[in-house]
């Protein structure tokens, strides 16, 4: 599948950040972005305490507590590269009230964290995989199977003081106010989300999750999910999406990076 098709298909599919969907069909090879998002403290920072002390972490550390390839089985966890954060930047709400929603989509963090990190993860389609000698339709089928997989963001947000606890506080105000939906994109790639519906997760110090209705091609709906975690000054963000619209809530990689936190 040519990158410029999955492009495509992710904007009508989602208001997912193309850092998630661009290399849906293969693994990126790209290192993580090296510029550091808004807000972020250097690495060389000193060190911070753990997830549910009284400091930010720094980058580093962050990243460190990210879920790593082979710690979640039947998940192939992946590196973002700095051009898709770079565009995933870009991306925004045409609501304020909705922007800390939109803002953990895009995998920036809600309000102003002082360091966030991030990884792509995806699930390995299930069955026997195709050989070489297999017919075209069955090549076909395969390759639909895995555009179907479920791909979650992963992202975690470092605050200092009360940062977390009001930007966790801001998520879960903005999934109430925009039960109306809203739209999101960059220039004029839009993507619209009709509603925002409470769903339920429990987790870490407080949690939050929602399932939004994007617009796909012909009106028809695409749920996707969003979770929020916050524990001690540090916030976890998840979104997952299908781009045949068959998704599901990710607990399990949910579950596995909140153990991770501690």
């Amino acid at each position: 599948m040519r990158r410029t098709t999955v492009r495509r298909t992710a904007v009508a599919a989602s208001a997912v950040s193309l850092a998630l969907l661009l290399s849906a069909c293969g693994g990126s090879g790209k290192s993580e972005a090296k510029d550091e998002p808004k807000g972020e403290a250097s690495s060389s920072a000193p060190a911070a305490p753990a997830p549910g002390g009284a400091g930010a972490l720094p980058k580093d550390q962050l990243t460190k507590l990210l879920l790593a390839d082979g710690e979640l089985p039947d998940h192939k966890v992946s590196e973002i590269s700095a051009s898709d954060l770079t565009t995933a930047k870009a991306m925004t709400s045409d609501k304020a009230e909705c922007k800390p929603l939109s803002d953990v989509m895009m995998l920036q963090g809600a309000g102003s964290p002082a360091a966030t990190a991030a990884r792509k993860i995806m699930a390995k389609p299930k069955g026997p995989a195709v050989g070489a000698d297999a017919s075209s339709e069955e090549k076909v089928a395969a390759a639909m199977k895995g555009l179907g997989a479920l791909i979650t963001s992963d992202m975690l947000a470092s605050y200092t003081g009360q940062g977390a606890t009001e930007a966790f506080a801001a998520v879960k105000k903005a999934g109430a106010d925009c039960a109306g939906g809203f739209a999101m994109g960059a220039g004029s790639d839009k993507t619209k989300i009709k509603k925002v519906a409470p769903a339920t997760y429990s987790a870490g110090d407080e949690a939050v999750a929602f399932t939004l209705s994007a617009e796909v091609e012909g009106g028809s709906d695409n749920p996707t999910h969003l979770v929020v975690v916050r524990k001690g000054n540090t916030v976890a963000g998840f979104y997952a999406i299908s781009l045949t619209g068959q998704s599901e809530q990710p607990k399990a990689i949910v579950d596995a990076q909140v153990k991770k936190l501690g």
